[in-house]
């Protein structure tokens, strides 16, 4: 999820673990082990020049079950030796903060498994990405009772116990969120399913996810042999289906996807894309469709649109080169979450 929500869950994790023995120092350091898996954003720049490979090593082995088993206790180590000065020596222990950052980065990649996006959890043994697709990337109702938990605590004194108290309510609120969103998911899947069969779709398989910031207008895309079907459904629908699809082609064919590169790409995108030839030689437009346009009745205004380009023989890409929202379009998006 988004940085905020990971820094949080990190400092809830560091104030278990050590917040008796070091109080708010628990919470920063927490909150750091929380962010480092998120550092292979930029780790991935720095290794590769290619900007398909690299935003694949993003959510990769960092975000790895392996790498947060390996990281504890390297960070772990590292910090209780600057940690334990002549001042603080005997006030932790190697233990406490190898649990500590134990935690904080394996709840990181966890969390990011509840999201469309994918996380390599079984990096580097298997690139498979485990996606749940039942909360956005960013959800206020799961961050904000969560965070407002933890800046109570943040004004507690080290040996207050309702530090553990308010801590373990952040935990309990953003925890029954995330199973609400869970069985939200079970619903809607039914939905987009007896959607797709009343307008006589016969698909091979089909994607839903919550849209941006909240967990009631719900985004699907369903795969036929040629073609893709997009469509929404908002809780606040009247009707119990969502009845208007936008039909695209695949186009695959347009470009030879045997290329090392362009497969990473189709593999980024779940094969849940579409191509389109640009003006200029060699270059193409390439629309992910797992995720929704702001726009419900515009693909045009998909977030992940790239710019595929052959440079030297290797395919690339512009990371994000679609065209910016309007406020027409942020305008149809409101509209349609209130089922108008």
């Amino acid at each position: 999820m988004d940085s905020l929500t990971q820094i949080v869950l990190g400092a809830a994790c560091g104030e278990l673990v050590l917040g008796k023995k070091i109080g708010n120092k628990a919470l920063l350091f927490g909150a750091i082990g929380g962010t480092i898996p998120d550092l292979d954003v930029f780790i991935g720049s720095f290794l590769y020049n290619n900007e398909i490979q690299a935003m694949a090593f993003h959510r990769g082995f960092m975000h790895s079950i392996l790498f947060a088993v390996l990281g504890c206790f390297a960070f772990g180590w590292i910090t209780y030796k600057l940690y334990n000065t002549k001042k603080r020596t005997g006030t932790t222990q190697l233990k406490d903060w190898i649990l500590l950052f134990f935690w904080a980065i394996f709840t990181h990649p966890l969390l990011d498994c509840f999201t469309p996006y994918g996380t390599q959890l079984f990096a580097p043994f298997s690139n498979y990405r485990v996606a749940f697709n039942n909360i956005s990337v960013v959800d206020p109702l799961y961050t904000l009772p969560f965070l407002f938990c933890m800046i109570v605590v943040l004004f507690l004194k080290r040996t207050n116990l309702k530090r553990l108290q308010w801590t373990k309510v952040g935990i309990y609120i953003s925890s029954i969120y995330m199973v609400f969103t869970m069985f939200n998911k079970f619903y809607i899947n039914r939905v987009f399913k007896k959607s797709f069969k009343k307008a006589g779709i016969s698909f091979q398989r089909f994607s839903a996810q919550p849209t941006i910031l909240n967990n009631i207008l719900w985004y699907a895309v369903a795969e036929t042999a040629t073609e893709y079907h997009l469509t929404f459904y908002s809780h606040f629908d009247k009707s119990t289906t969502a009845d208007k699809m936008i039909t695209i082609a695949k186009n695959h064919e347009v470009i030879d996807m045997n290329d090392k590169n362009l497969q990473t790409l189709a593999w980024f995108s779940n094969d849940y894309f579409t191509i389109h030839k640009k003006e200029k030689i060699s270059t193409f437009k390439y629309t992910d469709l797992r995720y929704p346009m702001v726009n419900p009745d515009d693909v045009n205004t998909s977030i992940f649109n790239f710019t595929v380009y052959l440079e030297n023989g290797e395919w690339d890409i512009l990371p994000f080169d679609g065209n910016t929202p309007s406020k027409e379009d942020f305008a149809k998006f409101t509209k349609r979450f209130w089922g108008i």
